[in-house]
């Protein structure tokens, strides 16, 4: 693959392409390869509602919300999609910050909802390339200057004739296809690299459960361990919060800086020096356990951090406590309108405690199961960022 100009005069050339390939690209607009699909389910024949995913594409709503939200008494207004027909999604998300476009896919044909644009092909043309054209970011500029003024700040309001005004520039057919492969090629490792990851989640699962179920024991070679021991948290750390607000970051602090999520951010002060615990107070986060830290470090007011272990290493509390405690909060406040942690939530909570040496053991095959898991999410990071990176540089 070789690295060319971005243009030369009139002529457009993306910044990466494959050998072979040096021709410049055709600049056109997306009403002459694409027209507007206004047919509808007037007559409610078609019950095949179909989502419009930033993550997932376009797929069944059974499938993605688990049942049908969307029924017969309200689908005639819908818009009928067929194969290879694409489907732009105004909604903004994290994942698709102007809204998808994507292409349907599925032989059976399917209804939206009249709140996105359909669209299908005047000619014929390599739909999968078209696709990874809409997910790279080069229409983007176009819809953030083209959109209409005053519109919700969750969705794009574009008028249809200015949609199908944004300029595109199109490779040639053979172009198309080594573009499409190479990408499909990249998905499909990613996809094979995120279910690997899903499966060692599942199975650390699986192994931490039937170890602090007691389905799991370890032994030494000269005996068995004895029983594990039942004490309440309160008794074997000290609970406490931090003192910390949000607006005590600092960008570039010389200190951790844990607040209510999993991101790290920075502080210029530090409130404890030690090993820790730490789970969120409230908030969308609310008795999750995203820490084991240890060192000075700055806490947020709402974090709640358990230190000075007594009878069990910190690692192991993190371990038992992240096994166990999400739940317990869950089901402490199934009937309050607010969820957050109350410090008796903490204080009262059973634990089982092994014997030192049986905790190591757990311990190091825990970290392990960890580290595997851990080593799987960076790989699937920088094949990610490696599509994102192809994706801004394939195309015009």
């Amino acid at each position: 693959m070789a690295n060319v100009s971005s243009s030369n005069g009139l002529e457009k050339r993306p910044k990466l392409r494959f050998p072979g390939f040096d021709e410049p690209w055709k600049a056109a607009l997306l009403s002459d390869y694409f027209v507007k699909n206004i047919k509808k389910n007037a007559d409610g024949a078609i019950t095949n509602v179909i989502c419009n995913s930033a993550k997932q594409g376009l797929i069944p709503q059974r499938n993605y919300f688990d049942k049908d939200i969307a029924n017969s008494d309200n689908t005639d207004g819908y818009y009928i999609i067929e194969t290879n027909d694409f489907v732009y999604n105004p909604r903004k998300s994290t994942d698709a910050p102007y809204g998808p476009i994507s292409c349907y896919k599925y032989p059976e044909a399917g209804i939206v909802s009249p709140l996105y644009l359909c669209f299908r092909a005047k000619q014929e043309i390599n739909p999968l390339y078209f696709e990874w054209c809409f997910r790279s970011s080069v229409w983007h500029r176009y819809i953030y200057m083209s959109g209409d003024s005053g519109a919700r700040h969750d969705r794009v309001s574009i008028k249809d004739d200015t949609f199908f005004a944004m300029p595109i520039n199109i490779p040639s057919a053979k172009e198309q296809d080594r573009i499409a492969l190479f990408l499909n090629a990249i998905e499909q490792r990613i996809d094979k690299q995120r279910s690997l990851v899903e499966a060692l989640k599942k199975y650390k699962r699986g192994v931490t459960n039937a170890i602090f179920n007691k389905d799991l024991r370890f032994a030494s070679k000269e005996t068995t361990y004895p029983k594990w021991e039942q004490k309440y948290i309160g008794e074997i750390c000290k609970i406490q919060t931090g003192k910390s607000n949000t607006q005590d970051e600092t960008v570039h602090g010389c200190f951790p800086f844990y607040v209510r999520s999993p991101i790290v951010r920075k502080s210029n002060r530090y409130l404890f020096d030690c090993e820790a615990v730490l789970t969120v107070g409230d908030g969308v986060g609310t008795g999750k356990v995203f820490h084991h830290v240890t060192g000075k470090f700055d806490l947020h007011q709402r974090v709640y951090a358990m230190t000075d272990f007594k009878l069990v290493s910190g690692k192991y509390f993190y371990y038992y406590f992240s096994n166990f405690f999400y739940d317990r909060v869950m089901r402490m406040t199934a009937k309050t309108s607010v969820d957050s942690v109350r410090y008796e939530m903490i204080d009262r909570m059973p634990i089982l405690i092994p014997c030192k040496e049986e905790q190591c053991q757990i311990v190091r095959l825990l970290n392990l199961l960890e580290k595997e898991v851990r080593d799987a999410e960076v790989k699937l990071t920088l094949l990610e960022k490696l599509k994102s990176g192809f994706l801004q540089q394939l195309f015009i």
